[in-house]
This record gives structure tokens, C-alpha cells and sequence, in this order.
């Protein structure tokens, strides 16, 4: 099976319909992180298989939680993970509007990564900010947050909670699920949801978790 029939059957056991032109950009960034990462060491998972199944399917397995959200920011983004699979993948979807993605990593080697897949592959909603959360002030905020891999839950509250709209929510991707994190989510904050994620080709728990504040 190669990659365009893998990433079909997944997004099909995803129950997401993507045109064949979100699909086509899809394997065109996966195929760009698989080059980049020969010199750049992006991220562990080398080979094809892997990048369809453990980056672009396991991000868009968030995709149905973020809603009618119009502004999401990527916090610890990597190789622009999960924000630029679901940037493309709603650009995809008919009935919701597009989303403005932004990218937010401060390592600039990986930054420098995000603004070459961008121009590339025309991804005009998609913006690029090498910096480090904490101190990133943006002029408007986001509907929603979200982080993979970057950290445990109270650090990411305290990291990225001023980057939500009224309203907003941040939304954590983990492994199993992270009992001891929440309890120690700080006083203000509340998760509101904790959903298993099935991940076609992925292997082992998979769960998002939904912080909004009290």
C-alpha cells in the first residue's frame, strides 16, 4: 500500500471527506518533512508509513474537535504539527469556514521548516512565529490552543493561557490518559473533556484533552 492509499484509508476510518486536492498537499507535506528531516532531524519517525500514520493521520484525529473554531494556535509546533495538517485538512471541508492557523516554536531551524512548507505549498492561512509561548503577545486572540507533545497540562495553562479568546479552549493531545496531570491543573482552570482518539496505523492510548477556564 503506498501513501496516498494509506492516507485515503485512513481519513476514511476517520470519517473525514477530504477532495483529492487537500489529500494531494497532504502527502506533498509529508513528503517535505521527510526530506527536511534527513538534515534537520524534525522529528524521530522516519519512513513514509510512519509520517502518514503517527503525523498526518494522528493530527487529524483532532480535526472534529475543534468545532466551527476560526483561529487556532500550534503551541511547540516541531515540524508544524498538528497545525499544518488541519489547516489544510479544513481548507478541505465544505460548510466550515477556513482556519487561520499560527505556528509557534522557538527553535528556528524547525521555524525555518514551517515558513518553507508555507510557501510551498501555498498555505496562505498559515503563519509562522519563532518565538517562545510565554512571551508571544499576538494583537488578536485564538478559539482554540493546541499542543502535541509539549508539555504536561498545568505548564501549558500557564504557558499558553493567555493566548485564548473569550470562550476559547485549549486542547492537549496525549498518550494514555493523564489523571495525575489533571490534578494538578492550576485553580481557574477546568478540563471539560477527555476523549479517546483511535488513530488509524497508531498503536497504544491516544486521548484529547479539553481545558477551558472556570
Amino acid at each position: 500500500m503506498n501513501a496516498a492509499e494509506q492516507l485515503s484509508r485512513g481519513l476514511a476510518a476517520l470519517n473525514l471527506d477530504l477532495p483529492a486536492a487537500a489529500q494531494a498537499k497532504l502527502l506533498a507535506f509529508a513528503a517535505l518533512l521527510e526530506k527536511w528531516n534527513k538534515v534537520y532531524n524534525l522529528t524521530a519517525l522516519r519512513g513514509e508509513e510512519r509520517i502518514v500514520s503517527h503525523h498526518l493521520l494522528d493530527s487529524l484525529a483532532a480535526l472534529p474537535h475543534l468545532g466551527a473554531a476560526r483561529r487556532l494556535a500550534d503551541i511547540g509546533s516541531g515540524g508544524g504539527l498538528p497545525g499544518i495538517p488541519l489547516a489544510i485538512a479544513r481548507s478541505g471541508l465544505s460548510g466550515l469556514p477556513g482556519l487561520q492557523v499560527a505556528l509557534v516554536e522557538s527553535s528556528q531551524k524547525k521555524s525555518a521548516f514551517q515558513q518553507q512548507a508555507k510557501i510551498e505549498l501555498g498555505l496562505d492561512g498559515v503563519s509562522v512565529h519563532c518565538a517562545r509561548v510565554e512571551s508571544w503577545q499576538p494583537a488578536e486572540k485564538f478559539d482554540a490552543v493546541i499542543s502535541r507533545a509539549f508539555s504536561d497540562l498545568a505548564e501549558f495553562v500557564a504557558l499558553s493561557g493567555h493566548l485564548l479568546a473569550e470562550g476559547g479552549a485549549l486542547l492537549a493531545m496525549k498518550g494514555v490518559h493523564p489523571h495525575e496531570e489533571i490534578a494538578r491543573l492550576p485553580a481557574g482552570w477546568r478540563v471539560t473533556a477527555v476523549t479517546p482518539l483511535t488513530v488509524p496505523g497508531v498503536t497504544g492510548a491516544r486521548h484529547l484533552v479539553k481545558v477551558e477556564r472556570e
